[in-house]
């Protein structure tokens, strides 16, 4: 083991128990809050004109008669051993349709993840080199530039950002084709060209708050000492601000992507219904049009997931880049 590894594994292994921890915490809460709402389940799953005998055979049959601990008692075993016709982690079925949860969350992550990583990827780096380059000139034309562009961005909602790009490149001027969803195993020049627009519109949106970010932290570092020091000894600016400053202001910045990210995972519910994509964020949308609650508590312990590890890999991370992250 190198040295200076014990700490960063010993960090690690906190936070993934605290995530455990916080994510039963999720769980419990989630449920709560879900049984909690006045709809009744039961009414969901039964048709129209559904007789009083049918609804209690329903709540019979789902369990939903028992006290709400032992409903909770009975979903977290699922969780962890499964069911019959429901591997684990079961997360239920859906009470529309009567399908695993986990296969309809299976069906639509694929989607989710495909719009958001490359998405990431754009605005992450436009954002962060954005205000990189405003914070190595203050007060210059490309600053003042920088910052309006940025504030535009962060007051433009991201619905009429799209609904703008739609009109114009694929109705109107017809340089894009209609977004959608194809499989990359499928065509991977396709599923490029049908997420192109949202890539651009979700990465537009949410650069802006990177700009700022990058903008304040490499600011804040190119006035410290140590990298006056190194611009002193006779540095190029290039090297001052890539090797010192940027890498003094990558730890909140990559907190920043990986809450993003993590949150993004979980939904992108504008996104994906501006541009017709059915993916986790429309999946919870129809499932809370319908009441059906396995399906709205399975995608929020997804979410969960999502931040939770994304959040717990960025702190092992900090924590093997700065010493005194380790304490």
């Amino acid at each position: 083991m190198r040295p200076g590894a014990g700490p960063v594994i010993r960090r690690l292994l906190r936070r993934c128990l605290l995530g455990l921890l916080t994510l039963a915490g999720v769980s419990v809460l989630a449920f709560l809050l879900l049984f909690a709402v006045p709809r009744d389940p039961a009414a969901a799953m039964c048709p129209k004109n559904c007789d009083a005998a049918r609804l209690e055979r329903i709540r019979a049959e789902w369990g939903l008669t028992d006290p709400v601990p032992v409903q909770y008692w009975s979903f977290a075993t699922r969780l962890v051993s499964g069911a019959d016709g429901c591997p684990a982690p079961c997360l239920g079925r859906s009470y529309a349709s009567g399908e695993p949860v986990t296969a309809m969350l299976a069906r639509a992550l694929p989607v989710t993840v495909s719009l958001v990583l490359p998405a990431a990827v754009l605005w992450v780096t436009s954002g962060v080199l954005l205000g990189t380059v405003a914070a190595a000139r203050p007060g210059s034309a490309a600053d003042r530039l920088v910052g309006v562009l940025s504030l535009t961005g962060l007051a433009l909602p991201l619905y009429l950002v799209g609904a703008v790009l739609l009109l114009v490149l694929v109705y109107g001027t017809g340089t894009l084709g209609p977004p959608g969803w194809t499989p990359p195993s499928e065509s991977p020049a396709r599923w490029a060209a049908g997420l192109l627009l949202p890539w651009v519109t979700l990465g537009a949106m949410l650069a802006p708050g990177y700009t700022r970010l990058a903008r304040a932290q490499v600011g804040d570092a190119l006035s410290a000492d140590f990298v006056r020091t190194a611009a002193a000894k006779g540095l190029p600016g290039r090297a001052v601000v890539g090797r010192h400053a940027l890498r003094a202001a990558a730890g909140p910045l990559a907190t920043l992507a990986a809450l993003d990210v993590g949150a993004a995972l979980g939904g992108t519910v504008i996104t994906e219904v501006t541009f017709g994509l059915h993916g986790l964020g429309r999946t919870v949308i129809e499932a809370v049009r319908a009441d059906d609650l396995p399906v709205v508590l399975g995608a929020v312990l997804l979410g969960a997931v999502f931040v939770i590890g994304a959040n717990t890999i960025v702190d092992g991370l900090q924590a093997a880049i700065d010493p005194r992250m380790r304490r």
